[in-house]
């Protein structure tokens, strides 16, 4: 009698425990299989005069991007930058140790080139970007390039991947002749404005045509500078109705390595 009457309790906690075994060895079986991507960081710089965390250095990734990537089931992982010579806390860990563990790497949007990158001199103050994050970035993406990693550089990052092999972009697309708005209001703050629905036209025979089954697509941009000169061993993907280039993918890249200036998230 006192057998029977645990049985039930004995059975639920004989499921209970089976239960948690599948759950776990799917759990394992899930991280085996997913994609872990990495993010580039965007850079804020402490403001002078300021308290609290405008007064620090802060690395954060934009929501959107990281819900989209991960919209495919994919792990995200920010990368920071590293400091492995720094007094306070210096580390072992480099770049190339995310390029290694990591499937892939996505160049986020952000603040403006520097012109310093490509050997300019900004032809406005505000147009000086962030020479920082150009150096962090430059580092990160040749390292996923050389570890045979695929690449996606949006918005900012796609200029940041022309400059890595050599190009030049346009400070100011209001320069392009017969050029098409790129961003909502010109005379707003970026940070205010909204993305320009355009049209785009992809190349004959490109990865974005197969990818796309169709020569133009509805894009969304939100950018005021561009690519000028195309980069060595880059290919065009894309250009707006303006002639701007709007994507581009490296040629001899071991893996898929691509570039697009709108914002697909």
């Amino acid at each position: 009698r006192g057998c029977c009457w645990t049985w039930p309790g004995v059975r639920r906690r004989v499921l209970s425990s089976r239960w948690r075994a599948m759950r776990d060895r799917l759990s394992r079986d899930f991280m085996r299989r997913t994609l872990r991507i990495g993010v580039s960081a965007r850079i804020f710089h402490p403001e002078p005069g300021s308290t609290g965390l405008r007064s620090k250095n802060l690395q954060y990734l934009e929501e959107s991007i990281a819900q989209w990537v991960m919209s495919r089931d994919v792990l995200v992982f920010m990368v920071p930058t590293v400091n492995t010579n720094g007094l306070l806390h210096p580390s072992n860990i480099t770049l190339r140790h995310y390029a290694r563990h990591l499937d892939g790497l996505v160049l986020q949007g952000g603040a403006d080139v520097s012109p310093q990158t490509y050997s300019e001199s900004p032809t406005k103050p505000e147009w000086s970007g962030d020479r920082a994050r150009d150096l962090y970035e430059l580092e990160l993406l040749h390292e996923f390039v050389d570890a045979g990693k695929p690449v996606l550089g949006i918005c900012r990052g796609c200029q940041e991947m022309n400059v890595a092999y050599g190009g030049t972009l346009w400070q100011q697309l209001n320069a392009v002749p017969g050029h098409v708005n790129h961003r909502e209001d010109t005379s707003q703050p970026l940070e205010v404005q909204y993305a320009q629905a355009h049209e785009v036209e992809l190349a004959d025979g490109g990865l974005l045509e197969r990818l796309a089954g169709a020569r133009r697509i509805q894009v969304n941009s939100l950018h005021g500078q561009g690519v000028r000169e195309l980069g060595a061993g880059l290919a065009v993907e894309a250009r707006a109705s303006d002639g701007v280039i709007e994507a581009f993918r490296v040629q001899h890249a071991r893996r898929f390595a691509l570039a697009v200036q709108w914002q697909p998230e």
